[in-house]
């Protein structure tokens, strides 16, 4: 079965790697590495080697036995993009998403140039989504990497949000997600660093989702921004002949 998230911007999630590397400011207090620990600690055979890159073959084909149609947020315990996955590897789950075309693949990654060098090698159906994370102006530059991907819908994940990001780069982008760290030593997000990407996001009619305060305890903190919540979308229709359509949400 589909392993149900509670992630406000995704229904499920697919985990084909588990483990990863810190490669930047965002991953000091990774959300994933905690609960990859705590899973070893429990006997969990998927994290026998606890946060170490560890591939998971035999979770590669699960998409195609869901028959419900859903979001997939891939791997949310890993990065598909990390160097230690193999090329070949990678190009098997691209397979299993373009022939799992009930479903919507969100991917995520902290990489987007190693996505960009391999794009060319891949399948790039319309029902996978390819977003980038950047959690300061100190990485915008995975933003120009992830636009050289030639993928219908393109994603920015700005969380945990660490410090402003003036004039956010936003041609070729068509979502971008904001929320703020959460956790033991969560670091405090700026409210006047939200705004000013939402405001950008307004004007440049991409949709903007507002996904937490986050800090120690989120669910407290909540998820409204100036008194309403920010749940935009990307929308997607499929015409007859099975292709689909963007459409700004």
């Amino acid at each position: 079965m589909a392993q149900a998230s509670s992630i406000e911007w995704t229904e499920s999630t697919w985990n084909p790697v588990t483990g990863c590397t810190k490669i930047s400011t965002g991953c000091a207090h990774c959300y994933a590495e905690r609960m990859a620990k705590r899973l070893q600690a429990m006997g969990q055979d998927r994290y026998r080697n606890g946060f170490k890159v560890t591939l998971q073959p035999d979770a590669v084909d699960a998409p195609l036995h869901w028959k419900r149609p859903r979001m997939i947020f891939v791997n949310s315990m890993s990065d598909l993009f990390h160097k230690d996955v193999p090329t070949e590897f990678i190009k098997r789950c691209f397979s299993v998403m373009q022939r799992a075309s009930q479903h919507t693949f969100q991917v995520l990654t902290k990489r987007p140039e190693r996505a960009a060098k391999l794009a060319s090698s891949l399948l790039w159906p319309s029902n996978v989504w390819m977003g980038a994370t950047v959690e300061n102006a100190d990485y915008v530059s995975r933003i120009r990497a992830l636009v050289q991907i030639p993928v219908d819908v393109r994603f920015l994940s700005l969380e945990p949000l660490l410090g402003p990001i003036p004039r956010l780069p936003l041609k070729g982008i068509h979502w971008v997600i904001v929320g703020g760290e959460s956790g033991p030593k969560a670091r405090a997000i700026q409210a006047d660093w939200i705004r000013r990407i939402r405001d950008r996001c307004l004007t440049q009619r991409v949709p903007f989702f507002f996904k937490q305060w986050g800090g120690v305890r989120k669910t407290l903190a909540g998820r409204k921004l100036d008194g309403r919540f920010w749940d935009e979308m990307p929308m997607v229709t499929e015409s007859r002949d099975g292709t689909r359509d963007r459409l700004v949400a």
